[in-house]
């Protein structure tokens, strides 16, 4: 598995793009946690690490299926700036 990470992630969108997967997604942070995006339950609780009380957190997401990851790698650089982003 290749694994990049994402930034300013429209999470909505992004679990919208995850139920389209055919491959493993795993969401992998610093701290050793490994979540298999493919489950409901996982995108739950790997969303909520990675915005747990507000701290930055590094994680990369890591696809078995080369579509699934270009098309998630094309989410995540084609992504609208936010407000925050534009200041």
């Amino acid at each position: 598995m290749k694994a990049f990470s994402l930034t300013n992630v429209d999470v909505l969108a992004f679990m919208n793009a995850l139920d389209s997967c055919k491959g493993e997604v795993k969401l992998m942070t610093d701290e050793g946690d490994c979540f298999n995006l493919k489950s409901k339950l996982s995108q739950i609780a790997g969303i909520m690490n990675l915005i747990e009380c507000g701290k930055e957190v590094n994680a990369q997401i890591c696809c078995s299926d080369p579509a699934d990851e270009a098309m998630l790698l094309h989410l995540d650089l084609f992504e609208a700036p936010t407000e925050m982003d534009v200041k």
